[in-house]
């Protein structure tokens, strides 16, 4: 065989069949990035769909709530059935169930309708009023997640309830399927609850591959990789012209070039094929170095992006959110496989886990001591063991784990919790642990803001000497039932309260004295409230209660009893000198149409006049209804 064959020979089996494979790798990886991408949205959409299911049940709950309000007592079979199909009619409700003692009154609306809330109300001899309502249909929620190559499928009993695909789909949905030509990724919701069956949301992700974006990047790098094979091929033949030892030379550089040296360019002698070849390999030794420069530089912004990143923590006040934001950026920031976040619910409370991440089973015991070295160490502490106890365990089978304290500390110097991650097969680098340390203190330091928010905003609602809402906050409250009364037409009412003769109690016994006697009172308030209502400090010395799905006649029992209890009750004088009794006079009033103005006005006067007609009474309000037909 002649030398340039040989040479030409010897060039394809070092550089055509290397970059054959490679193209081969890089049209897989272009094949299964696109459907990682699509499976990764497909699961995200699928977590966002979720997520939608479970604000719509807790808003339905709510509604169901005060639609069970609203129903007691429960009304005649007509009236009910009426009702009900003038809610499902006004389009304030898909659905709406009512069983009473088991036995269903009523059943209005789409069968459709997902995301159901219930609520129970027990009224007198044990009977149960249910309430299950809707405000969500299949195909409005459907509608509502599907967007830019997203098909969201919803299934409940076998039954499709809506499809936003164009064709309908198998009863089994398998992981990757293709519809009418396009290929998606499919992703299934954990079954969610549903007015009978459980409702099945499955998302399908279309896969770029099968677009046209997807094929021309397969059609780029064919054509990259066989354009470069073409030219490599031309050098080898003009390369076989050479001489031998300019050969030697070449391969030399070649292989210092192959084994990552990139301070000896390949040796340009003329200008030959020669020259130009090893023009061109010093040009891509460059662009390598430079690419490989490049990379460490963006793994370096990445991380440095995850530190800037933990910064977010503090604008979040959710306490929660921020706990499963710490628990997800260790994860991704570590590049850990499974994670969890373990807190104490108080001081003398042990560490419970509250969130996880990955598979944990079998590791738990290197978990305990990680964690346990943590505590004790009051710092980070590492923990690996091999899954398999034979000799010749590899390190791929190791488990490797990282445990954190999360702060805030308390009084007793013990941390709120623990932040664990870990991995099996690599252990973690400095850089890993000094990235999580910092991202932990970054957690800490937010959930400790969070703490004090929450504080400040309790105290901007809360009256300081009664600990009841203060005036502000009742105006709120008010104004908020009163707009729910005129779309749902249930009535509010409203209580407010004035101590006989308190000036006299402050002058005869001093101000420490008549305090005593408004925190009493704060007390006996707060026995008496519901669920739902609002007991308030309206200014000095008188109080207020919201009363909502209340009318007139049962805020006028309420405050009735309310009077009651404060004549019978005896306020331990703080001289030791004896015991105080007080009485208050009471107005009350209701409204269902607002807004609050004219309804604290007439309750008002019903004090006024409950004051003016020998004090210790109560004084229904004239009724708003009453007042604008009289024309005042």
């Amino acid at each position: 065989m002649s030398f340039r064959n040989r040479l030409t020979s010897f060039f394809i089996v070092i550089v055509l069949a290397p970059m054959l494979a490679m193209g081969f790798l890089a049209l897989r990886l272009i094949s299964q990035s696109n459907e990682g991408k699509a499976i990764a949205r497909a699961n995200g959409a699928a977590a966002a769909a979720a997520s939608v299911y479970t604000s719509d049940v807790t808003i339905a709950r709510t509604d169901a709530g005060l639609l069970a309000r609203h129903l007691t007592p429960l009304p005649k079979t007509r009236l009910l059935d009426a009702k009900l199909r003038e809610l499902v009619k006004s389009g304030a409700l898909t659905r709406v169930i009512v069983i009473h003692d088991g036995r269903t009154l009523g059943s209005i609306g789409s069968t459709s309708a997902i995301a159901p809330g219930t609520a129970e109300i027990k009224g007198h001899g044990g009977a149960v009023l249910e309430i299950t309502v809707s405000a969500t249909t299949a195909p409005q929620f459907a509608d509502q997640l599907s967007s830019g190559g997203v098909v969201v499928v919803v299934r409940s009993g076998g039954v499709t309830l809506a499809s936003t695909a164009s064709r309908p789909l198998p009863r089994s949905i398998p992981t990757n399927l293709d519809v009418g030509g396009v290929a998606y990724a499919a992703a299934a919701v954990a079954p969610l609850a549903g007015i009978g069956a459980p409702v099945n949301v499955t998302v399908l992700s279309e896969n770029s591959l099968s677009s046209t974006s997807g094929n021309t990047s397969q059609v780029v790098a064919v054509a990259f990789l066989a354009g470069f094979a073409l030219l490599a091929f031309s050098f080898a033949v003009l390369a076989s012209r050479g001489l031998s030892d300019q050969v030697g030379r070449f391969l030399a550089a070649a292989r210092r070039l192959g084994g990552g040296d990139f301070s000896a360019p390949v040796p340009v002698e003329g200008s030959d094929e020669f020259a130009q070849l090893a023009k061109e390999f010093n040009s891509m030794s460059r662009q390598l170095e430079e690419r490989l420069a490049q990379l460490e530089s963006e793994r370096k912004r990445l991380r440095e992006s995850i530190r800037r990143g933990g910064q977010t923590f503090a604008a979040t006040l959710d306490e929660d959110a921020l706990l499963g934001l710490a628990l997800g950026t260790a994860i991704d920031g570590t590049g850990a496989s499974f994670g969890r976040l373990s807190v104490r619910e108080d001081d003398e409370a042990p560490l419970a886990q509250r969130l996880f991440e990955g598979d944990l089973h079998g590791v738990e015991q290197t978990v305990l001591v990680a964690e346990a070295g943590a505590l004790r160490a009051d710092s980070l502490a590492d923990a690996s063991e091999a899954e398999d106890s034979a000799d010749d365990a590899s390190r791929a089978d190791q488990v490797f784990v990282l445990s954190v304290p999360l702060g805030p500390w308390s009084a007793l110097g013990r941390p709120l919790g623990l932040i664990t991650v870990g991995r099996r097969g690599r252990p973690f680098a400095n850089e890993d642990k000094e990235l999580l340390r910092s991202l932990v203190g970054q957690a800490s330091m937010a959930i400790d803001n969070t703490r004090l928010h929450e504080e400040a905003r309790k105290l901007s609602v809360t009256d300081a000497l009664t600990q009841l809402t203060n005036h502000g906050r009742f105006q709120e409250v008010l104004a908020a039932e009163l707009e729910r009364a005129r779309r749902y037409h249930h009535p509010v009412g409203l209580i407010l309260l004035d101590i006989d003769n308190f000036k006299q109690v402050n002058d005869t016994f001093g101000h420490p004295q008549g305090d005593l006697v408004l925190r009493r009172l704060a007390d006996v308030l707060r026995q008496s409230t519901r669920d739902g209502d609002t007991a308030a400090r309206y200014g000095g010395e008188e109080l207020a209660m919201v009363l909502p799905h209340t009318d007139l006649d049962g805020c006028f029992a309420i405050a009735e009893r309310l009077r009651g209890a404060i004549e019978q009750m005896s306020i331990p004088l703080l001289d030791g000198s004896g015991q105080l009794k007080v009485t208050v006079s009471i107005g009350v009033g209701a409204s269902d149409t607002g807004p609050k103005e004219p309804l604290i006005a007439t309750t008002d006067k019903a004090l006024y006049k409950a004051k003016r007609g020998g004090k210790n009474q109560t004084v229904r309000a004239t009724p708003l209804a009453a007042k604008a037909a009289r024309g005042e």
